[in-house]
């Protein structure tokens, strides 16, 4: 994790959850995570199991200039990295790994700039399918961040973190898997197809420029 936001977050969502695979959505308290509540954000799984936005903080409003709240965020994803990013959240949801993801975002007049952004299930009613807790942050804030809206956003890498298994993916607890894009299906026009592959000895699936591995836990 590279911004302070994200790893705040994720602190306190680690220290909420004690040893449940997620915390309950009423036990957030935003004063304990002022510094990082404009970057934040929860997202609602809805009736045809899409992820819309419920809350989401002033930065993240500023950088798509538009209020998110009831907007889709499977939507903002170009259309090449939608599965993958399906794939990613049921991660989350289903497995309880927190997922950390790194893309390029364009604005509207081909501005480009980085972002951050760590997803974590929230129990919500007994669910972790729900809610998602998260924060989006820009790895740089050039001065143009907000004049123009993004409008297209490619995933360039993530990583995928099992809080209760340190070991599965190394010393670290976690393992960075990115793709260069040259040779990613993504590069060559073709579209999300996943390829079977192993990661660490773990059975994935590669989508393009990235993989995902399956479960998480043994």
């Amino acid at each position: 994790m590279q911004k302070k936001s994200s790893k705040l977050l994720f602190a306190y969502w680690n220290e909420l959850r004690g040893s449940r695979s997620a915390p309950d959505r009423r036990d957030l308290d935003p004063t304990q995570i002022r510094d990082a509540l404009a970057n934040t954000f929860i997202l609602q799984a809805e009736e045809d199991g899409h992820y819309t936005f419920r809350l989401a903080g002033s930065h993240l409003c500023t950088a798509y200039c538009r209020e998110l709240k009831a907007r889709s965020f499977s939507a903002l994803w170009q259309e090449k990295d939608t599965d993958a990013i399906e794939t990613l959240i049921r991660a989350v949801t289903d497995d309880h790994a927190v997922a950390l993801v790194t893309f390029q975002g364009t604005t509207t007049n081909g501005q480009h700039t980085k972002f951050e952004t760590i997803l974590m299930p929230l129990r919500h009613n007994g669910s972790t399918s729900a809610r998602i807790l998260g924060a989006m942050t820009a790895l740089d804030e050039p001065y143009w961040l907000g004049t123009h809206p993004v409008v297209e956003q490619k995933i360039t890498g993530l990583r995928l973190i099992w809080p209760d298994d340190p070991a599965i993916l190394g010393s670290n607890g976690n393992d960075h898997i990115a793709f260069p894009e040259k040779e990613s299906a993504v590069a060559s026009g073709v579209g999300p197809v996943a390829v079977p592959v192993r990661v660490y000895g773990f059975e994935a699936r590669r989508y393009a420029h990235l993989a995902v591995i399956d479960g998480g836990r043994s």
